[in-house]
């Protein structure tokens, strides 16, 4: 990599286009280098099959992450049919075979999975048990017990088929009932191999049981051979640095990468830090209301009483604007806990990002100051 200008203001966040083969945090260490800091945060990971949108937090904004994982999340998910393993993923050991499903058996079940549903994520997940990663339990002979959860799935299309006589077929169907593009009613009897969904989730949701459940439903098995995250709240693949390198999501190239020995994770590095250049954002109102965030801008006069944490009331700000799309989540979800407080960015007049309080019960709590320009 030739020599890059390293920016002196480390807090950014940076929206990356992670590929297949390579983990969430092998993914940072380019992030690392561009950015001249080893403080870098994403805000979900990603398993190593999978590919899209990482949300990268660093300096001092690495303190939102936890904010930005809480958010609804979209993905486009390839479901292999008649095979289950135990990872749910293709990157397990196959522990049952079943028979394949018919379109319309799919569908059906398909249209159980919308609004609020009980789910059990994977054994072979990050959820501690104990303390202890369950699939570091699992590895290790032992045995775990996941309480189920409770998720939202806001949403679900299929987009694509491949049949058991292995023909293609592109689709657009949001509901059971919806007319879409099968060239005759008896393709709904005829099996299926894979699907590609598009599934706009709720925090905590696992893809993987997702497609796990709904095989188990249409009296088949399934896992999960490929998935896709294309937007992480108001974030989207579109925007992330690197996204031109990742191939089109289709069951196609899904599959090809499945029968591939070797992925490749080669990338020109001067391309790379170009990108990640162009895209890293500094915090702006908008980029704060992207994060969940209202925007507060304090009165030039309380400064120094804001950098000092001494006590702030609504007087001490030129304005506050309430951003409505989080309470609107909240209400949808019925999370009263996350509706019961304002969280604002605050910025000075001169538009520099100061730090992010709370407002509730009347009175605003600092969450973090950022250090002085």
């Amino acid at each position: 990599m030739s020599e890059i200008e390293i920016p002196a203001d480390k807090n950014l966040i940076v929206l990356l286009a992670k590929r297949p083969g390579v983990t969430s945090f092998s993914s940072l260490k380019i992030v690392k280098k561009v950015l001249g800091t080893k403080k870098i945060g994403h805000t979900g990971t990603l398993d190593s099959f999978a590919q899209g949108l990482l949300v990268c937090c660093a300096g001092g904004l690495t303190r939102l992450a936890g904010s930005i994982t809480e958010f609804d999340k979209t993905y486009e998910a390839v479901i292999e049919f008649g095979i289950e393993t135990d990872t749910l993923d293709p990157t397990g050991a196959v522990v049952k075979n079943a028979p394949l499903p018919t379109l319309f058996s799919f569908l059906k079940s398909l249209e159980k999975f919308r609004g609020k549903l009980k789910q059990t994520p994977p054994a072979f997940s990050a959820i501690k048990i104990g303390g202890e990663r369950a699939s570091d339990i699992l590895r290790k002979g032992g045995g775990v017990e996941i309480p189920c959860r409770e998720i939202f799935v806001y949403d679900w299309e299929l987009k694509e088929v491949q049949f058991e006589d292995d023909e293609l077929r592109a689709v657009s169907c949001k509901t059971f009932g919806d007319e879409f593009r099968i060239e005759a009613e008896k393709d709904l009897s005829r099996k299926i191999k894979f699907a590609r969904v598009e599934f706009r989730v709720s925090k905590g949701t696992y893809i993987r049981s997702l497609a796990h459940d709904i095989g188990a439903d249409c009296k088949s098995a399934a896992h999960l051979a490929g998935l896709l995250r294309t937007k992480v709240g108001a974030f989207s693949l579109g925007d992330a640095a690197l996204c031109e390198t990742i191939a089109p999501f289709t069951i196609q190239n899904v599959v090809r990468g499945l029968e591939s020995d070797s992925v490749s994770c080669d990338v020109d590095m001067d391309f790379a830090a170009k990108e990640i250049l162009q895209k890293s954002q500094r915090m702006s109102p908008d980029l704060a209301r992207a994060c969940g965030l209202g925007v507060a801008v304090l009165k030039a006069e309380r400064t120094e009483d804001f950098f000092h944490g001494r006590p702030m009331k609504e007087n001490c700000f030129v304005s506050l604007q309430k951003n409505l799309r989080t309470d609107c989540a909240a209400k949808e979800l019925g999370d009263t806990k996350e509706a019961s407080f304002e969280r604002y960015a605050v910025f000075l007049r001169n538009g520099e990002f100061v730090g992010v309080v709370q407002r509730g019960f009347g009175h605003f709590n600092y969450e973090f100051v950022m250090a002085k320009a």
